[in-house]
Parts: structure tokens; sequence; C-alpha cells
């Protein structure tokens, strides 16, 4: 599929780059969890998500539920089509990012929402099964659409209680509409204690996602001291 309805946003067009000012509002999820947001981090998202459009080997994975196999309402990919070469701001967007938060992001994890009925329901990463804090960055590219994150219900016995729609912890939830461009970065124990989704919605334009990761704790060969909370270099921190 080729994307023609571009560009989506005012910061859309151009050559993908990271914009020459950007800044974080880091919002403390609880005391040990945090998410920071960069609004506009990436010029020419729009474009970028045509190039990986087509450069991406996409495919629709399957998920087991209540004893059937199901297509996800997305397309993945985590490397390119072989004989391509990603964008060069790919490397760009890991470099930056680990030397904000002085560990090194691996990896590349795309994801695709063709239209608004394209969706993830509640999860973690995978990643906060086998480490400890880590850091999950996405940047987000195309038409808007809203990322939430809510607690984890925990049973008594240490285990994940069942999804109740109509749960005591809703006043606690967040939601942000991440714009084409923009950067989210999940971080603390946020992987361990909170859960996020992206809901379906009627009408949503397409919109992909970049994630990266890391480990703070594999790091150890990293003599700097992570830099989890710039206040110098945050518009603001939400409790």
């Amino acid at each position: 599929m080729t994307v023609t309805a571009l560009p989506l946003t005012l910061f859309g067009y151009g050559s993908p780059e990271i914009a020459p000012s950007w800044s974080l509002t880091r919002t403390m999820l609880d005391e040990q969890s945090w998410i920071d947001h960069a609004v506009g981090f990436l010029n020419g998202a729009d474009n970028l998500l045509v190039d990986l459009d087509e450069q991406m080997d996409w495919f629709r994975g399957r998920r087991l539920m209540y004893g059937t196999w199901h297509e996800e309402p997305r397309r993945t990919a985590t490397e390119a089509n072989p004989g391509t070469t990603l964008p060069t701001v790919i490397d760009t967007i890991r470099h930056t990012l680990s030397e904000r938060y002085g560990a090194a992001f691996r990896g590349l994890f795309c994801n695709y929402y063709e239209t608004g009925q394209d969706s993830v329901a509640w999860h973690a990463d995978r990643i906060g099964r086998t480490e400890v804090d880590p850091l999950v960055a996405i940047v987000s590219l195309g038409g808007p659409r809203t990322f939430r994150l809510r607690p984890k219900q925990i049973s008594a016995k240490g285990e994940r209680a069942p999804d109740d729609k109509d749960r005591s912890d809703r006043a606690t939830s967040h939601s942000i509409v991440l714009a084409s461009g923009d950067l989210l970065v999940m971080g603390g124990a946020t992987q361990h204690h909170w859960e996020h989704a992206i809901p379906k919605t009627a009408y949503a334009a397409p919109r992909m996602s970049i994630t990266m990761r890391a480990s703070l704790r594999r790091d150890a060969d990293l003599r700097q001291q992570p830099r989890w909370l710039p206040q110098h270099e945050l518009r603001g921190v939400q409790r």
C-alpha cells in the first residue's frame, strides 16, 4: 500500500530530520514510572511514513485468543525488504535517543495502522519481562492517534487480573494524542506497572509508529550518568 494523501501535517513535508529545537515534557505516572513527550521531534514525518511503507518488509501477526487464532488489526515490520537501505534518519534517531538517555537504543519495530479500525489492545511491552526499568521510545508518523495508558491490575497472587471495561482505575489513566513527528518515551517501571493501547476510532488517517528499546542495566559499560530527568531541558514536570 502506498499513501498518497500527504503531507498530513504542517511539518510532515520535506526531508525527514530531527527538528533543530525540541524539548521534553515529563509526566510521572507514579513514583517509579514516567513518560516523556516531545511534540514535533521529527520534521518530514509524513514523508518518512511513505518511505517506510515502501521499504519495510510488512506482515500481519497472529494471536491466540480463547483457543482461536486471530490476525492482528495492524501490520508490523522489523526489517527492510532485501536489497533496501533504510533512511539514514533512523540511525540519527537511535543515536540521539542513546545520547539523551545514556543507554544504547537497539533494534527497530514498526507498526502500521492503516485505518481507524487498526488498533492494539491493552498490553505492556515484552522487554519488561526480561529487563528492569527498560526504556521504550516511539516516534509517531502520519495521522494523529490517541495513545492510552492505565495501571495494571495485579491480584493478591501477583497475577494480572482479568480485563474489565469498568475498572475503578480510570481516574488514574492517561491519554495522549500523538501527532506526526511526536516522540514518546516510556521509562522507569512503566512496563512493569502500566499497560498501553491504541484504541479503534471511527476514522483515522494512516499512522505508523517507530519503536526502539533500551536497557540501562545491560549497558554497564556506559560511564556517563543516565539522563532520566534532565531538569534543565524539560519544559515542565506534571505529577
